[in-house]
């Protein structure tokens, strides 16, 4: 007889929903910056230097998502440091005169982190405070 897992926490799958979105997002940036890379005669290879460095991105992204999805312990300090990683990011956006960017860009950031150290996610992962 197979058990049937229970369902994620509502605050690990919100993490595992936006790690996804973000993953398509770079993806999607991944499409673009290879187009741009083609179209371009100056530099085919710092171009596409970049646009791999960004598929790199969208896959790690996926992976980590599909691993929390499944209860990966292991997936959550990776994802952590990756949300910490647009924290700057945002910052210099908004240095740049990109606001509207960078600012969502923070909030996302530190609100995935936030939902990847709740409770209810560390119970769902196995890290909970009783088991120490």
């Amino acid at each position: 007889m197979t058990s049937v897992p229970e369902p994620l926490p509502g605050s690990l799958r919100w993490a595992v929903w936006l790690l996804r979105a973000e993953g398509i997002a770079l993806g999607l940036l991944t499409v673009f910056l290879l187009y741009a890379t083609l179209r371009e005669t100056a530099s085919l290879v710092g171009g596409l230097f970049v646009t791999v460095f960004a598929l790199a991105g969208a896959a790690t992204l996926w992976a980590l998502a599909v691993a929390l999805g499944r209860r990966r312990t292991i997936a959550r300090a990776p994802a952590i440091v990756l949300q910490f990683m647009l924290v700057p990011i945002g910052y210099y956006m908004i240095q740049g005169g990109l606001v509207w960017l960078g600012v969502p860009l923070i909030v996302l950031g530190l609100l995935v982190c936030g939902l990847l150290l709740t409770g209810p996610t560390n119970r769902a992962l196995g890290l909970d405070a009783e088991r120490a």
